[in-house]
């Protein structure tokens, strides 16, 4: 049978943000948690989230879940690199869940843990967002100076190059030369 872990309720609502996010991952451009991640943070196996899941299909179209693709889960396997069922692995292809299919979690699990569990999770999904928005925000803001400092750094460098370059002047040859005089 199942380990199930049972959390006393000042732990329910202490779950760390960083243990969250370090369980979502990026698939087919959605941010994603896997069910059996979710599972273990509800506190109940994975066949019972997935039970669940099914009996209530209608809540969760192909944006709020979906089941990952064979090369898929190889590539989250190796990201992950440890197993989770004593067995030594999984025995089918797992589903992952987006934020919006996380959040429909909450009324198909209707406990007190899943509540504060569904809380959580969407605190460590706003971070991301949040974080996400301020690294595009610096990004651009680093474009616009480059562009500014480049344009600015022409300037400088033309000036450069163009007092380095020498005027031409005419000069004679160095050497000796001797001149044909005229005999007559």
């Amino acid at each position: 049978m199942a380990k199930q872990r049972s959390l006393s309720r000042s732990d329910q609502s202490s779950i760390p943000a960083e243990t969250i996010e370090r369980q979502i991952y990026l698939v087919r451009g959605h941010k994603v948690m896997l069910d059996s991640d979710l599972a273990e943070l509800y506190g109940v196996p994975t066949k019972r989230l997935n039970e669940q899941v099914k009996r209530n299909i209608k809540r969760f179209p192909s944006d709020f879940m979906f089941q990952l693709s064979t090369e898929e889960a190889r590539a989250l396997r190796s990201q992950i690199a440890t197993s989770k069922d004593s067995r030594g692995g999984r025995r089918y292809i797992p589903y992952v869940f987006t934020e919006q299919g996380v959040a429909m979690l909450s009324s198909v699990l209707n406990s007190e843990r899943s509540i504060q569990v569904n809380i959580a999770i969407m605190r460590a999904f706003v971070r991301l967002r949040e974080l996400l928005a301020t690294h595009k925000e610096l990004a651009s803001k680093l474009e616009a100076m480059e562009k500014n400092y480049d344009a600015q750094f022409r300037v400088v460098f033309d000036a450069i190059s163009e007092l380095m370059e020498l005027p031409e002047q005419h000069r004679r040859p160095i050497g000796f030369t001797t001149r044909k005089r005229d005999s007559s």
